[in-house]
């Protein structure tokens, strides 16, 4: 009997592979993963272990293969499964990743742990209701950590309950009064009112806490707190001591999340460098469209989104990362942020666009949930346009502008946590903020159809005629919901999911001139970008 048919000689090649790749011989390790599975093809242990050597030598597209393979005779095994989803996630393969959440759906009598992983996975993928509906079987099980009841706020908080959510992290707070996650997502929740606030709790926190951060994990929960205070001290008009509050914050986050300015730069180089590609002027593919919105963070992107979501024939599927995704597998390159899609755009001459446009498509379109069209929100998909011209050359981008000092405030004073890292200091933003200008003005010049510019102002201050503008492009009439976006019911994933529940106002246009002082830095370094910004901001 050869040691391949041998289970005794399957677990020695197993346990030789895992000898392997902890000594980093990932050929040989590949090799030996391979034959297992050969022998054993069910072995979703192995599948796994195969992708993830696989996508470590760079080999993003056959990382796949064994993933999908294991599709085919799943095992009851729990947490593999959930890994399984996990890489599958990560790949975009999202309609495979969903098929084992359905399954997973099916074990009986699950443990609490369980009903929070599903949980967090639907959530990934932009299904809230979904999530919401798991973490409410979880807590009635007994899931009870900071962590779950953070994850139950948060779905309670962008499915549009606001009460509820709020009770939670006044739970949280009341038995961990020290966890900060729940004292910033709680004053963002609601404005602070002189008889209505947390500034003597929020205080008392930070003098409990180390002024000197011995770890990066204390740090975090300080500028957590910091920022709680700047947010609650602003609601009240205090500017100068919420200024304070929010530079010690900023600075604690910067210092945690230090920006790359060279590696920002580089990845906009190359893609104004990047070789022209004709757009292929090929039939219009069958089934829902996707309306891509792109600009700035803090643009407005989010209030265009439930604007347009409240159409009849448009829904929203959220800030998702797909084209993103599928443009990586479709050039074979794993991401590995600012290398990676600089290693994309190298390659974006030989990339296939209509198979890029159809991965997206497939994987994609369920969202749109029987409606034509379905929105993709992710401002950062404004590195993405050629890509998405050349894909998908019949879906409208649609570009979202506001003014400079509107735009970069509001990324400012917004604690994205530790991602974002232009965010946390002016000289940064005002850097992060001109090469977006300047990609907006390159994809304008070159590709003069490509995207509407919408602007924030005339969006607010003019909307019944900005908004039927922007439906005509998008090949839409105008319907009266679209005024009155307050009234959309639909799930929303963002921060600042209870500010866009409120009807279309003008409150966001000009709130940087309470700071004008303290901002005067980051004003000459916008204005020293002219007249690129300029261009951005028209």
């Amino acid at each position: 009997m050869s040691q391949g048919n041998d289970p005794a000689g399957l677990d020695r090649l197993r346990r030789r592979a895992h000898a392997l790749l902890q000594e980093q011989r990932l050929p040989e390790a590949q090799a030996v993963l391979e034959e297992v599975l050969r022998h054993a093809p069910n072995d979703l242990a192995t599948s796994i272990d195969l992708a993830d050597t696989r996508f470590r030598r760079g080999q993003l597209q056959a990382s796949t293969l064994p993933l999908l393979q294991a599709m085919r005779q799943l095992p009851r095994d729990v947490p593999l499964l959930i890994s399984l989803v996990q890489h599958l996630i990560a790949r975009g393969e999202v309609l495979a990743a969903r098929s084992c959440l359905d399954l997973l759906a099916l074990a009986p009598a699950p443990p609490p742990e369980l009903w929070v992983a599903q949980a967090s996975l639907r959530f990934a993928l932009g299904e809230i209701p979904e999530a919401k509906a798991l973490m409410d079987k979880a807590v009635a099980a007994g899931a009870n950590s900071p962590g779950d009841l953070h994850l139950r706020a948060m779905l309670l908080q962008f499915s549009g309950d606001i009460d509820g959510a709020c009770a939670v992290l006044e739970t949280c707070l009341q038995r961990w009064p020290h966890f900060g996650d729940a004292a910033m997502v709680l004053v963002n929740l609601r404005k602070q009112t002189p008889h209505a606030n947390r500034l003597d709790s929020l205080r008392e926190q930070l003098r409990k806490l180390p002024e000197e951060a011995a770890t990066p994990d204390q740090a975090f929960v300080r500028a957590e707190f910091e920022y709680a205070l700047f947010k609650t001290l602003d609601d009240l008009g205090r500017h100068e001591e919420a200024w304070d509050a929010l530079a010690r914050c900023n600075a604690l986050m910067s210092r945690l999340n230090p920006y790359d300015a060279t590696a920002e730069e580089e990845v906009a180089n190359a893609l104004v460098d990047m070789p022209h590609v004709p757009v292929d002027a090929r039939g219009r593919p069958e089934g829902p469209t996707p309306i891509f919105i792109v600009g700035m963070p803090r643009s407005g992107t989010t209030l265009l989104d439930r604007i347009l979501s409240s159409h009849s024939q448009v829904t929203s599927a959220g800030e998702i990362i797909d084209f993103w995704r599928q443009l990586h597998w479709v050039a074979d390159v794993v991401p590995a942020r600012s290398q990676g899609l600089r290693r994309v755009i190298a390659r974006s001459a030989g990339i296939d666009y209509q198979a890029l446009g159809a991965r997206y498509l497939r994987q994609t379109q369920w969202r749109a949930r029987g409606r034509a069209y379905y929105i993709d929100k992710l401002p950062a998909n404004i590195q993405m346009v050629a890509f998405i011209r050349r894909a998908l050359p019949h879906a409208p981008i649609l570009h979202m502008v506001r003014d400079p000092m509107d735009t970069c405030f509001s990324n400012f004073k917004a604690m994205f946590g530790n991602v974002s890292s232009y965010s946390y200091e002016l000289g940064a933003l005002a850097h992060y903020y001109g090469q977006y200008a300047r990609l907006a003005s390159h994809w304008h010049a070159s590709l003069p159809s490509a995207m509407l510019d919408v602007p924030y102002a005339e969006l607010v201050r003019a909307p019944e005629t900005t908004v039927e503008r922007v439906l005509a492009h998008c090949g839409l009439e105008l319907e009266d919901a679209c005024l009155a976006p307050e009234r959309n019911a639909a799930p929303v994933a963002t921060p600042s999911s209870a500010q866009v529940r409120e009807s279309i106002h003008t409150r966001g246009v000009g709130q940087w001139r309470h700071y004008a002082r303290q901002l005067a830095p980051l004003q000459e370094a916008l204005d020293a970008l002219q007249p690129a910004a300029a261009l951005a901001a028209v």
